[in-house]
């Protein structure tokens, strides 16, 4: 239903336009506070990139801090990652990730995102604790917010936004009534915009996922998606569909297509009921960093990896660069 609201084609979303209009008359006070020096944001030593979205739901974040992360390394740049950790609740903030980092205590993108890069990674509801946390613990040449678009506490050098390229901006309103955080007219002020999927227009930086084999949870095997039989799906993402339509790309026979909510935390009486002995489980890596610890043998997860072309993401990444230099 939600979906049918932001997209316009409910008409739902009248009834929900004064209480867009609030959030938005919130925000720009928030954001104008900030632009006029009633507040100020807390500066950082070392440069900060924001990756965020304009919209509420998965647009890929999680994939382009990974691939930035991992491309910095490759050219001899440190990246941290802070994050708000939503979904987890720690017993303090900041809390700096470690192998023993439960998805309960952080949240399950910074669980994700530390065990793929090894990179470290704090999380707090006030990020400037957590990149104090950071730099205090590790010698960090670039701090990487994961989300924090409009956490304007927190100064930034660079902005990087994600768009869903198939659903792009809705019906354009605030939500609840739309999608929107803030209008797309923020874009003329930020650095870069990726598009995943879709097509990218003109000054958009296009974008796809790229699945992977698919692995076990249990014995890390890894197999083509096409090659398991008797496949379930479930994904606890934004945008669940663009998960199932990824593996019957992958040539997938979905028995079954199972959408959590986006952050959704899990247990074995959560996962187990979902299939029979004689069915595969499928599902994301984020879900996946919340199930190892339960997993059967026949649960498995399909990683993704971020895929650019042309020279803007090597542009984009020389102008990170020239942050640190």
């Amino acid at each position: 239903m939600i979906a049918r609201i932001w997209s316009g084609e409910s008409p739902l979303w009248l009834l929900l336009l004064p209480l867009s209009w609030l959030y938005g008359l919130v925000s720009g006070i928030i954001r104008l506070c900030y632009r006029i020096g009633i507040k100020r944001p807390w500066r950082a030593p070392v440069p900060v990139v924001v990756v965020g979205n304009l919209t509420a739901g998965g647009n890929g974040k999680t994939p382009v801090v990974i691939w930035l992360v991992e491309q910095l390394a490759q050219r001899g740049i440190q990246a941290g990652v802070v994050s708000r950790g939503y979904g987890g609740k720690a017993e303090s903030y900041p809390l700096l990730l470690t192998s023993q980092t439960t998805t309960e205590q952080a949240g399950d993108e910074p669980v994700l995102i530390f065990q793929r890069t090894g990179a470290p990674v704090a999380v707090s509801p006030n990020r400037s604790e957590a990149v104090q946390a950071l730099l205090a613990a590790h010698p960090v040449d670039i701090v990487i917010t994961d989300d924090g678009l409009q956490h304007y506490a927190l100064a930034r050098d660079k902005e990087i936004v994600l768009i869903d390229g198939v659903r792009r901006f809705g019906n354009g309103w605030w939500l609840p009534a739309g999608p929107m955080r803030e209008r797309a007219s923020r874009l003329r002020t930020v650095d870069a915009v990726i598009v995943n999927g879709g097509e990218a227009q003109p000054g958009e930086i296009p974008m796809r996922l790229i699945p992977s084999q698919a692995v076990n949870l249990l014995t890390g095997e890894k197999r083509e998606v096409s090659q398991l039989p008797a496949l379930v799906a479930m994904a606890g993402i934004g945008h669940p569909p663009r998960f199932f339509a990824t593996l019957e790309q992958c040539g997938a026979h979905l028995e079954a297509r199972i959408p959590l909510a986006d952050h959704q935390a899990l247990s074995i009486v959560d996962v187990d009921p979902l299939v029979t002995v004689n069915q595969n489980l499928i599902m994301t890596e984020k879900d996946a960093v919340k199930c190892r610890a339960f997993a059967k043998s026949n649960w498995w997860y399909l990683p993704v990896d971020a895929e650019f072309s042309g020279e803007k993401p090597e542009l984009l990444l020389q102008e990170l660069m020239s942050l640190v230099r």
